[in-house]
């Protein structure tokens, strides 16, 4: 005997064992988002991109303390069962709650200048280096010019 079930009774039970599961473990997947972010190094500055999807600039707080760069926030979840009552909700895989990212920066930056803007859901934040951590070029006199310079002097 073939026994068959209808699509949409396979889904439905799906979609109930996975409200079954995000109620038993409320809060435990809701909480814990780890933005992505690249750390790079140019010659002039640290520069740090954290993707923030669904986040706006006004739920973001970005610290520098202690040579550390500190962004926390939190982003919203989709549907506000407060203001738009009973929802039937099919499926919830996208992630939210509070967040916060730490970088440890080198000694020497300037943290009066660092900048942050963000646009399109992408954080950018500029931390420039110290202007004794910058490179800079060491001319390499020669031994005709060593001796010129002796000759002035002397």
């Amino acid at each position: 005997m073939l026994n068959t079930r209808t699509l949409g009774t396979s889904l439905d039970r799906m979609l109930t064992l996975n409200r079954a599961l995000d109620q038993a473990f409320n809060g435990v997947g809701s909480r814990l988002w780890v933005p992505a972010l690249d750390v790079a190094e140019r010659g002039d500055a640290y520069v740090i991109h954290v993707e923030l999807p669904g986040v706006s600039p006004e739920q973001v707080d970005v610290r520098f303390e202690q040579n550390v760069l500190t962004i926390r926030g939190t982003k919203p979840a989709s549907f506000d069962v407060a203001s738009e009552g009973e929802v039937r909700v099919f499926a919830a895989e996208r992630v939210h709650g509070g967040f916060e990212r730490a970088v440890r920066l080198p000694e020497f930056v300037d943290a009066e200048r660092i900048e942050a803007t963000f646009t399109n859901g992408l954080l950018t934040v500029t931390v420039p280096k110290a202007q004794a951590a910058q490179p800079r070029k060491i001319n390499i006199r020669g031994a005709e010019q060593a001796d010129t310079q002796q000759q002035i002097a002397g």
